[in-house]
């Protein structure tokens, strides 16, 4: 709305026109920049995206920067270190190892908020860890690959990277639930994050162990893979298939009787918790503690059993998310 002001000048009065931001000041907002730094690209990481976005919105003083790591310390080294001299306050992210970045991660701690979404370094100096209890959340894969295996059999697990915190903690908590059941676990395989070789590393268990009872993914794509290279070798029913996340092809395989079952995290709430948190420490200069971090630093979300009859319906809630960022 514009005011109208008045002005006498040699005895001209003079009608003007100012906006209400113009009266008061300004009313654009100075955005605090927080950016979000994932491992890997996966469909995971999108619905994260939508969430941190979600936020973006919501409050209208923070610009959220989310960046796609390639599973390697050095890319997300480079990418932080450039979005710190762009002048961001707050950092999200899942670190690919939690032992080698320790120090990295205490030099931008030096410099900005720093907290680790989904995967930890409990070693370093990040604020907290937001995400899953991979132990728990382990345990969890464990009883449903039991279900899928009332009578036990040969297992082999697959992995992106086996360094980062998450995958350690996962497959430490798989081990446990499996401990006396009559399922033996071959090995754990990893791909780097690439796709391409986790359907490789399905395929040559398939042929290396044909006495193969499942297969199970602890990331994202792991799955998705595993059952391309069973119903290529015609083994569909025969070598079950446990998986982690939401890939939209393991939701679809799951309702279709393909993949038994999987463990899902809440990405959308780690993208907009993150964000919130990270807000909360820096724009409204809340203490840890304040803003609702626990003493011993960690932050629980809760993981959740998909079997059959449920894929499709939480797909359409991850398809709402990805449309979201259109």
């Amino acid at each position: 709305m514009h005011k109208l002001n008045l002005l006498l000048l040699s005895g001209i009065l003079i009608l003007s026109g100012c906006s209400d931001s113009q009266n008061s000041g300004s009313s654009s907002v100075k955005k605090t920049k927080l950016c979000f730094i994932t491992n890997v690209s996966a469909d995971f990481w999108t619905y994260a995206e939508a969430g941190a976005k979600e936020a973006e919105r919501e409050f209208g003083d923070i610009e959220v920067i989310f960046r796609v790591g390639d599973g390697t310390t050095t890319k997300q080294k480079q990418i932080i270190d450039d979005l710190l001299v762009s002048g961001a306050k707050g950092v999200a992210i899942s670190p690919t190892s939690a032992k080698n970045q320790v120090r990295m991660i205490n030099e931008w701690a030096d410099d900005a908020h720093v907290i680790c979404v989904d995967s930890d370094a409990p070693d370093s100096n990040r604020i907290c860890y937001l995400g899953t209890d991979n132990i728990e959340a382990g345990r969890k894969c464990g009883e449903l690959v039991k279900e899928a295996l009332p009578d036990g059999g040969k297992i082999m697990v697959f992995v992106g990277i086996k360094d980062m915190q998450n995958s350690i903690e996962r497959f430490q908590g798989l081990n446990q639930s499996l401990a006396g059941s009559g399922i033996e676990v071959i090995d754990l395989r990893t791909d780097g994050g690439d796709a391409a070789k986790a359907r490789a590393n399905a395929e040559d268990t398939l042929t290396a162990h044909p006495d193969i009872a499942g297969l199970v993914g602890l990331w994202n794509y792991n799955a998705p893979a595993c059952l391309e290279a069973v119903r290529s070798a015609g083994l569909l029913g025969k070598v079950k298939i446990v998986s982690f996340d939401e890939a939209p092809k393991t939701l679809e395989a799951i309702d279709a009787g393909e993949i038994y079952g999987t463990i899902v995290q809440s990405p959308y709430k780690f993208g907009y918790d993150s964000m919130v948190l990270l807000r909360e420490l820096i724009i409204e200069k809340k203490s840890p503690t304040d803003a609702g971090v626990p003493a011993d630093k960690i932050i629980i979300v809760d993981t959740q059993v998909l079997r059959k009859g449920q894929g499709l319906k939480y797909k359409a809630q991850c398809d709402a998310w990805k449309a979201s960022l259109k």
